[in-house]
Formats: C-alpha cells, sequence, structure tokens
C-alpha cells in the first residue's frame, strides 16, 4: 500500500494527513490532477481517498510538509581548564567572604580580628558583663578539685 512504499519519506502521521486532506479537497469538487481514464474511476469507484493515494503515489499533490526542528543556539560552549575553575571558585570565596564582613555589624567602632572573621567565637573578658556575652566552655572549666566542686565556678 502508499504507506510501505512512502515510509522513508514521510512518517505514517505524514502520510494520513496529506491523504485526509487532498480526500477532503477532492471530495469538495477539486480537480483531479491525474488524468483518468472512465475505466480507472471507475475501478476506483469515485472514492476520494483512493484518488487521493493514487494522486500521492504519483508525486503529483502540490503539498508541502514542513517539520519543526529545535533551534541552535550560536552560543558555543567554551570547556573551562582546571586553573579556570579554581580562579573562579577563589573569586566567589572573596565575594562571599566580603558580603559576610559587610553585613556583619561592628561593636562600637571595634575593628574585627582575623579570629572573627574566620568565624571563631573569643571567649569574654572578665571586665564584661554576662548577659552581654557568653563565656566559651573550655576544659579547664569542666575539671574537678578533690572537695568534689568544680575549679571554673565561683561563690
Amino acid at each position: 500500500m502508499v504507506l510501505e512504499k512512502l515510509q522513508d519519506k514521510f512518517t505514517k502521521y505524514e502520510i494520513a494527513r496529506i491523504l485526509g486532506a487532498r480526500s477532503l479537497q477532492l471530495a469538495m469538487d477539486a480537480p483531479i490532477l491525474m488524468k483518468l481514464t472512465k475505466e480507472e474511476e471507475e475501478e476506483l469507484n469515485f472514492d476520494t481517498l483512493r484518488i487521493a493515494e493514487r494522486e500521492l503515489e504519483a508525486n503529483v499533490l502540490p503539498i508541502t510538509v514542513r517539520r519543526p526542528l529545535p533551534k541552535r543556539s550560536g552560543k558555543i560552549i567554551k570547556k573551562l581548564t582546571d586553573e579556570e575553575i579554581k580562579e573562579k571558585l577563589e573569586k566567589e570565596a572573596q565575594e562571599k567572604k566580603k558580603e559576610a564582613l559587610e553585613e556583619k555589624p561592628e561593636v562600637a567602632g571595634a575593628e574585627v580580628s582575623d579570629e572573627e572573621e574566620e568565624g571563631a567565637v573569643k571567649p569574654a573578658s572578665s571586665g564584661e558583663a554576662e548577659d552581654e556575652m557568653m563565656e566559651m566552655a573550655t576544659p579547664e572549666d569542666e575539671a574537678t578539685d578533690d572537695s568534689g566542686e568544680e575549679a571554673g565556678e565561683e561563690i
């Protein structure tokens, strides 16, 4: 049949669409594009679908099939070297560090030390009030005396 002969040119869906469109045209009294004798017309029984199949086999149909293809972008993606990747990572780390410093409020004009930049917490000095800053626990604080009391506690 027509489908088997034209499968290398068109998909089965395209063939169905072409035959359907041409059959509709013929049913609405469009002229037949092939010369058929009276005997051939009677053989086809004036069936518009069979006439459309014959026209498609003879390649006389002025129907164009457009297949939408994905658009190709003009961008060419460059492969990065290991050195370029390291440089980009270092720049991102520096930018994050700058953002963190800008967001961190400074305490009454005091300068920020290197340890605070790294995120380390300094223990409070003895002159600071307890509600301002908590002290970090150290191993010496948890050591006990002979009496059983903790060495770091003040009574």
